[in-house]
């Protein structure tokens, strides 16, 4: 499954319901690129299971800011449109595995 890029238009739909896996991103962070990888790894494993999305922060910045995103990147794990766990940072890929259990 390909990530999902949600804007403010789509947002809240997307998470509604299931396990989304939202990065928050942005395009000028170097973490975020680093991390890029590892959330496309997940997409792929995952694929199914879990839908994963980006999050521009410059181009969607009211999403951030209702999120309190202060730092990027950040990953929040939704289920069924509620906040589960959030990430910050670049973090290991088994970080991420055991936030989705």
């Amino acid at each position: 499954m390909a990530i999902t890029h949600l804007t403010t238009a789509d947002f809240a739909e997307k998470i509604a319901s299931g396990t989304t896996l939202v990065d928050f991103w942005a395009d000028w962070c170097g973490p975020c690129k680093m991390l890029a990888p590892v959330i496309e790894e997940l997409a792929e494993e995952y694929d199914g299971r879990v839908a994963v999305a980006k999050v521009d922060t410059d181009a969607n910045a009211d999403i951030a800011i209702s999120y309190g995103i202060t730092g990027i990147p950040t990953v929040i794990l939704f289920r069924d449109g509620e906040e589960v766990t959030r990430l910050v940072g670049v973090r290991p890929k088994a970080d991420f595995v055991a936030a989705l259990g």
